[in-house]
């Protein structure tokens, strides 16, 4: 009896932290961070904690033109911060050389 109680408040415990967990990854996990970093001459850590509070598209769709402009202002600023010499430009080059599909991508619908 001890071992089937044992089991069942392990089995609603793990359900508990499974549900706890977002549904999506913030960051792009198809991203390639350490490429990124590298062009925009930051660390790795430093573009994955400026890239969390962006919201990309939903894999397979375009942004809205509004999407686009509001990440577009929290990652600049963010990225700035650690390295004041990105331009909005310098950034669109170094994200469309990573996109599968360049700049495309961004086009919003």
């Amino acid at each position: 009896m001890k071992n089937h109680c044992l089991c069942l408040m392990l089995a609603m415990l793990s359900s508990a932290v499974a549900s706890a967990e977002p549904p999506l990854l913030r960051e792009d996990p198809n991203r390639p961070v350490d490429k990124i970093s590298r062009d925009l001459n930051i660390a790795p850590a430093q573009f994955t904690a400026c890239f969390h509070d962006v919201n990309p598209a939903p894999q397979g769709s375009r942004p809205t033109s509004e999407r686009v402009h509001a990440n577009k202002a929290v990652l600049l600023a963010c990225l700035q911060k650690a390295n004041p010499r990105i331009t909005n430009e310098s950034l669109d080059e170094v994200m469309d050389r990573y996109r599968p599909v360049g700049r495309e991508a961004q086009t919003p619908k």
